[in-house]
């Protein structure tokens, strides 16, 4: 069957994109494809009209991975099997502690909502399946970057800018180290309030069988003041960890 030039280009440019987490330009794209710089232009262009690529534009454009990318990939990742076996527990988790359990996975620097799961009474939550958030004031996005490769982790925080959502939020790289560490000690992160002001949020690492961090499970909820949060960290971890012992997992948090 012959193949149509453009699609395959097309496909090719997406692949490298995607590979790339501080972002590719127009003539890396052309030099490690051997594309002509016009023909590689006009997919990208088309590409970031329709939401598959970012462009940062600077002296030169960069090209990173687009929300619509990351949505039809959600599609894919929502038939996987590994989805089918943490969904029970997850939803039985929602019903035992009476709110919002995500599960999110890392896209770039911000993590991207693949499963929700909701008691009989929930409350409204912004997050929904398929949305993204900052890596930085999240408690999803704070465990996934605390587990994560040190390489990896230092090439997304220099991607993150800092963007203030309540007086909470933490405000640069020194600040986001700091509670990371802090979040290697407990095994679990919070987001105290730093997205929104009555929101507060308590996340755990899901790891693969080969100890990768694959994601992150969270809890959601109106903010109480009497509520001991420390606690529920701890059996979101301890939950966290029995995802990841599904999916094959034999280490420690």
């Amino acid at each position: 069957m012959k193949r149509n030039r453009t699609t395959q280009r097309t496909v090719e440019i997406l692949k490298l994109i995607s590979k790339s987490p501080d972002g590719t330009t127009l003539d890396e794209l052309c030099d490690k494809l051997n594309l002509p710089k016009t023909s590689a232009y006009d997919i990208v262009t088309t590409l970031a009209e329709m939401s598959m690529v970012n462009v940062t534009r600077g002296q030169k454009q960069n090209y990173t991975i687009g929300l619509m990318a990351y949505r039809i990939g959600v599609n894919y990742t929502n038939n996987l099997d590994f989805i089918g076996i943490i969904e029970p527990l997850l939803k039985a988790f929602s019903r035992e502690v009476g709110k919002t359990v995500f599960f999110g996975i890392p896209s770039d620097h911000y993590v991207v909502y693949i499963c929700k799961f909701e008691p009989e009474n929930p409350i409204i939550t912004t997050a929904t399946v398929g949305s993204k958030n900052p890596m930085y004031c999240t408690s999803l996005g704070k465990v996934i970057l605390a587990y994560i490769e040190d390489e990896r982790r230092e090439q997304i925080m220099n991607r993150i800018r800092f963007t203030k959502y309540t007086d909470r939020t933490i405000k640069n790289k020194e600040q986001l180290l700091w509670e990371l560490e802090r979040v290697k000690e407990r095994g679990y992160a919070f987001d105290a309030r730093e997205m929104e002001e009555h929101m507060q949020c308590v996340g755990a690492p899901v790891f693969d069988q080969d100890g990768n961090v694959l994601g992150a499970i969270s809890v959601s909820s109106l903010y109480k003041p009497a509520e001991d949060y420390e606690a529920l960290g701890k059996l979101v971890m301890r939950k966290g960890l029995e995802v990841s012992q599904l999916l094959g997992f034999l280490g420690k948090i």
